[in-house]
């Protein structure tokens, strides 16, 4: 019977305690060599970043009127739907001193600082909304181009943008050596352009727009600021004044509160477009997998609303689909978890049309463009045939002319044209010859050389009917 050896346990526990030691120590390393990697506290300059931001807070003269032009440059990117003339508004746009100022004042207990953060904000919303206003309000250019309509619906994806713009931009601030990303956060987070759409709204009096415009501001102003507390508390910058442990909480919970509050619309929003876009999409899946039918094309398809109930309404041209595969293509719509929708088939002659003048005026121009097409594809081959019939009556005369001398050398001369021929109720194009012969040739003979003749050119030129003519000698 064998024994254990206790020299042999000790060795193993020695080696597992070797290797779990190792394990550690590569893990610790591992930790400081990412730490290193990630560490945002090398080379912050606390006190250089608080001067820069604070420098930037108050609007008065100089920044007033910057703020201004680039107010009405926005505007006018915005109204002939310029992108690259709106970027250049957020480059010089001032907007970002106040709203990294309030995250600041709030992170370093800084309450004078707040103070003039709000005020100057108050000040600059106040400016740019005056100004897009009284643009938009005299400008004969009125109409809703697509850089507009794109800030008067955020979502949380907005929420997002600006809170990671906040986050480059405070940490992008507070190293000594500055780059370009400031400015690349301004335009990231847009600023300008939201403002100067709720001037828009103002200005032309469609209030939806100014508030849904406003709110992405809001959204964009709130969640910089906060990101920009976050980084300089995580910094350390040095408090202005002795904190206050119950004060602290209470405005951090203040803060939490206005974030999320802010964060619940455009969340809602978010989630109703999201929901949109896989409706759609299931709607796509189930027109492209199972409406078919030979003959016939979807030339629109649209849906509409109407209490809980939805429609897809499908315009279809060509042949008529027969009920009982529309009532196929309907049993297959729950499939596709499309809740509860409707098939509508619009075709040429339907009844119980929503939109009825649109799809009537769709049916209305395909049948007209089919018969203009059909019109001049008929013109086309009239046209084809005639050129047909010109290259087959193009002959080379002299050649021809040679041929016949050969084969009947009892002709003098020989004359070939084509001639129009009408006996008063249609015409026609006739061929004809002119023959003079030797007057050595018999009658008889000249009569059976005519009808070789005759029988050969129409063999020859590919024709029905050839009129011989008589000579009537030459005219002088």
């Amino acid at each position: 019977m064998e024994k254990n050896n206790p020299s042999d346990n000790g060795g193993s526990q020695v080696k597992g305690s070797v290797s779990v030691r190792g394990f550690r120590l590569g893990f610790s390393l591992l930790l400081k060599s990412v730490w290193s990697i990630l560490n945002i506290t090398d080379n912050a300059q606390p006190e250089d970043t608080i001067k820069g931001i604070e420098r930037d807070i108050d609007f008065r003269g100089f920044n007033v009127w910057i703020l201004i032009l680039a107010i009405f440059i926005a505007s006018i990117g915005l109204n002939v739907n310029s992108t690259a003339v709106i970027i250049g508004a957020m480059l010089i746009s001032p907007l970002m001193g106040p709203i990294m100022g309030l995250g600041l004042s709030v992170g370093i207990s800084d309450w004078s600082m707040l103070k003039r953060s709000l005020r100057s904000l108050a000040i600059a919303v106040s400016v740019s909304l005056l100004t897009s206003s009284l643009y938009f309000a005299i400008t004969p250019l009125s109409d809703a181009q697509s850089e507009l309509l794109a800030r008067t619906s955020p979502n949380l994806l907005d929420v997002f943008i600006a809170f990671f713009g906040g986050l480059a931009g405070i940490l992008a601030g507070s190293r000594k050596e500055k780059n370009n990303v400031v400015p690349g956060v301004a335009i990231a987070t847009a600023l300008m352009p939201p403002l100067c759409t709720a001037g828009y709204g103002i200005g032309t009096g469609q209030w939806h727009f100014a508030i849904g415009a406003f709110y992405l501001f809001l959204i964009n102003s709130i969640f910089i600021s906060i990101s920009t507390f976050m980084v300089v508390r995580l910094l350390r910058f040095p408090a202005k004044e002795i904190a206050d442990v119950k004060k602290q909480k209470r405005l951090r919970g203040y803060i939490s509160l206005f974030a999320v509050l802010t964060m619940v619309p455009a969340g809602w929003v978010f989630y109703n477009t999201v929901s949109e876009s896989l409706f759609n999409r299931r709607v796509d899946a189930f027109v492209n997998e199972i409406v078919s039918y030979d003959g016939t094309e979807i030339v629109k398809k649209y849906l509409t609303q109407s209490d809980s109930l939805t429609v897809l309404n499908l315009v279809m041209l060509g042949e008529r689909v027969p009920d009982e595969i529309a009532n196929e293509w309907r049993s297959k719509i729950k499939l596709y978890e499309l809740g509860n929708t409707k098939l509508r088939i619009v075709q040429s002659g339907a009844e119980d049309l929503e939109e009825e003048g649109t799809a009537s005026k769709l049916l209305d121009f395909y049948t007209k463009a089919q018969q203009d097409m059909l019109t001049k594809e008929q013109k086309i081959s009239l046209l084809e045939a005639e050129i047909q019939i010109l290259k087959g009556r193009q002959l080379d005369f002299n050649k021809l002319s040679r041929e016949v001398e050969i084969n009947y050398p009892e002709l003098i001369t020989f004359n070939f044209a084509y001639n129009l021929h009408t006996d008063f109720i249609s015409t026609d194009t006739i061929p004809f010859l002119l023959l003079e012969w030797n007057p050595e040739t018999t009658k008889k003979t000249q009569l059976i050389r005519q009808e070789a003749l005759t029988a050969w050119m129409k063999e020859k030129l590919n024709l029905d009917t050839v009129v011989v003519l008589p000579w009537k000698g030459r005219t002088n």
